[in-house]
């Protein structure tokens, strides 16, 4: 995937950290050969013994801030907005994605699943943007990367003539992770009278004329939607190796729906009842971060902190605001809703688990991938110092007091 994200063959140390482990916090270092984590040291006279036999390593004090894995983006619809950032105002492919993924390690992203809509009214209007945007992306990471790019396709189901579209980019593996929505009125995130039409309208700066139109045409596409279509395309995600999900699920029975379809990931359930169910069934629940950090959903659906303090949800994404990400993992732990290395778990190996890219990156654990943060806080919020992909610094920040 990552063919032109080089590692680094410099030896690196990263000393004087507060490292933030899978299952507990140590201090100590972290030795790095070709990009690969090779020791986690907590004696001072292993760390000095390893730096005499590379005296040519790179040394990072991390002065006394915290070391955490990457954070893993499985679901982040920002780069739409890069592309056309208010209705009708679309910018360059090229620069749009070069734009974003250099804001990306500011916040401590190291693997970002894009997540690009297919579907009428809720996405980059027209699927030539969307499939030209996928084409890009694969282009660009075949060419050179500063973070882990990869693509998460979200497929409104009821959008007919994307099934050729889905069906090429898997057959291609042009794509790393898919996702079924439903935003039909009257269910899931738009059960209330009203609520989808004025979603389109200001997100797609149409007019009361055009947006019944594109609320009739989904309803009757919702009708023709064929279950056995959507179990197929399941078949050849698997077949790729890749991950499937569901998207606001709303009842038991839809997320009975979703299972039957062959989804492993549930995103954004509606309320408690659901994502407990799905935690229940065994799928890996997702929330959003940007409701963790504002305390609430901004449609008024479930609170993300009641679902991970019931243990009814296991990963954070940054939905539309990447920033998110890392402030909602330390307003958990300083919160107590959840310890430090566990909230850390829920951006890096838990996602990493979830997509089955767990065995190269998503913790700090010998013989994965350099892919590491360092962290320090200001007036109680984390900022990222430095961060590093495979073992090279793709971001440092220097900052006086």
């Amino acid at each position: 995937m990552d063919n032109r994200l080089r590692a680094s063959t410099e030896p690196m140390i990263i000393t004087n950290g507060k490292i933030v482990l899978p299952g507990q916090m140590a201090d100590g270092a972290i030795a790095i050969i070709d990009g690969r984590i090779t020791a986690v040291l907590h004696d001072e006279l292993a760390i000095s013994n390893w730096i005499k036999l590379h005296p040519q390593s790179i040394n990072i004090d991390a002065k006394q801030q915290y070391i955490l894995p990457g954070l893993i983006d499985i679901h982040c619809d920002a780069i739409e907005k890069e592309v056309q950032p208010r209705p009708n105002t679309l910018f360059p492919l090229d620069m749009a994605l070069l734009e974003f993924e250099r804001k990306l390690p500011v916040h401590g992203i190291t693997t970002m699943y894009h997540s690009l809509s297919l579907g009428v009214g809720l996405s980059l209007r027209g699927d030539h943007l969307l499939t030209g945007m996928i084409e890009h992306i694969n282009s660009y990471r075949n060419k050179r990367s500063m973070i882990r790019n990869r693509i998460h396709l979200r497929f409104e189901v009821s959008h007919l003539a994307g099934m050729p579209i889905i069906e090429r980019f898997l057959n291609e593996k042009a794509i790393d992770y898919l996702s079924f929505m439903d935003h039909s009125p009257g269910q899931g995130q738009y059960r209330e009278p009203g609520s989808f039409e004025r979603y389109v309208m200001k997100n797609q700066g149409v007019g009361v004329v055009e947006v019944r139109a594109i609320v009739d045409n989904l309803i009757q596409q919702r009708q023709l939607v064929n279950g056995d279509h959507l179990k197929n395309l399941s078949k050849l995600a698997a077949e790729a190796g890749i991950a499937v999900a569901s998207h606001d699920d709303d009842s038991v029975e839809k997320v009975d729906e979703s299972l039957d379809f062959g989804v492993s990931v549930c995103e954004f359930p509606i309320n408690m009842v659901t994502a407990k169910y799905a935690s229940k069934r065994g799928l890996h629940v997702c929330v959003g971060a940007p409701n963790v950090v504002r305390g609430a959903s901004h449609d008024n659906n479930l609170k993300a902190v009641d679902a991970i303090a019931a243990g009814a949800a296991h990963i954070l994404c940054s939905d539309y605001h990447p920033s998110s990400m890392l402030a909602a993992v330390f307003k958990l732990a300083d919160e107590g809703i959840a310890a430090l290395p566990a909230a850390v778990r829920m951006v890096s190996l838990h996602p990493a688990q979830a997509l089955g890219v767990d065995g190269d990156i998503g913790s700090i654990e010998l013989g994965k991938a350099a892919d590491l943060i360092i962290v320090d806080r200001y007036d109680g919020l984390p900022w990222v110092t430095a961060t590093i992909i495979g073992g090279q610094i793709v971001y440092s920040a220097a900052v006086r007091y």
